[in-house]
């Protein structure tokens, strides 16, 4: 049996824009990732990736639902338990441009969380930010040098070893490789494979980029407007997607592979994206979908196992 880490249950972020308008950014979401595993999630801008990686991190208040953390419940936890838990659960952000201080060195951007833990001090501090350095790719001289000093892929290294400082087991991925430019993407997707590896880490690795995610993750997720519209092992999902959206998602990706049905038609989606504020009843793919039925407009499909750990949220199924 697998060792579940997180559980996310009926998990929803609402933003209240005005006394009418209420933006329902995630919405009653469920699943698990399993320790050691990276879950990606996928989907067009908008449709609450973000938001979901930062609500489990307990960055976002929960409008309702939880997030258990190794049995934790991260939104009921203690002041003693929200400090553990941050050090046992960490987050690599997105642009590698603004995450990082102008005005601090390196080495006071990565000893930032040891001195909030109290990890290291003295000659200690000193040879762990050397240690990180070099794990991540980077030089021990490039400690004392200032952000602006450094190239993208380099920042996004610092990051990472930010991230790594106060030894994590769980890290969010928040689009790490979606600022940077192809050339540099797979090194740093090939590097959080190795750290991976070499320290028993788990993912949640949130991209645009869908063939990189299926390179790095196990099990993949697909977001639509606050909503989990299928979940299942990465080959499972990209070779037999059952989902109209993530059909005409995988449509999308440029393949050379003759003999992958996938690659031998473009699915074009119809209609226009609804709005994620005061939503309608019914499922919110039901204007651009083709196999809509009267109950899609009335009734949101609950997301249920299609087949053996695949699951899907549609009516048609």
């Amino acid at each position: 049996m697998k060792d579940i880490l997180v559980e996310v249950n009926n998990l929803s972020k609402y933003f209240k824009l005005n006394r009418r308008d209420i933006l329902k950014a995630v919405d009653n979401i469920n699943f698990n990732i399993y320790r050691k595993e990276t879950l990606g999630i996928v989907g067009e801008s908008g449709c609450g990736k973000t938001t979901l990686g930062r609500t489990i991190l307990g960055l976002y208040k929960a409008t309702s639902g939880n997030v258990l953390f190794d049995g934790l419940d991260v939104h009921k936890a203690n002041r003693n338990e929200k400090k553990e838990f941050k050090k046992r659960a960490q987050i690599i952000l997105q642009d590698p441009y603004a995450s990082l201080n102008p005005r601090m060195t390196v080495g006071d951007i990565i000893t930032e969380g040891m001195d909030a833990q109290r990890l290291y001090s003295g000659q200690e501090k000193t040879d762990r930010i050397y240690e990180l350095l070099k794990l991540v790719g980077l030089n021990q001289e490039h400690a004392s040098r200032f952000p602006h000093e450094f190239s993208g892929g380099q920042r996004q290294r610092i990051g990472i070893a930010r991230t790594l400082a106060v030894e994590p087991e769980f890290i969010v991925c928040d689009e790490p490789i979606s600022a940077l430019d192809v050339s540099i993407q797979a090194q740093i997707v090939n590097l959080l494979m190795e750290l991976q590896k070499e320290f028993g880490l788990t993912y949640l690795f949130i991209a645009h980029d869908l063939s990189m995610v299926r390179h790095i993750s196990d099990r993949v997720g697909v977001m639509y407007l606050g909503n989990l519209v299928e979940l299942a092992s990465s080959e499972d999902l990209y070779d037999n997607p059952l989902h109209p959206y993530t059909q005409a998602l995988i449509s999308a990706i440029p393949s050379i592979d003759l003999n992958n049905p996938m690659s031998k038609r473009r699915i074009r989606m119809q209609g226009e994206v609804p709005s994620p504020i005061n939503p309608k009843p019914g499922c919110r793919f039901v204007n651009r979908c083709k196999y809509r039925k009267d109950i899609c407009y009335k009734e949101t499909p609950k997301i249920k196992e299609i087949q053996k750990e695949h699951f899907v949220s549609c009516h048609k199924l």
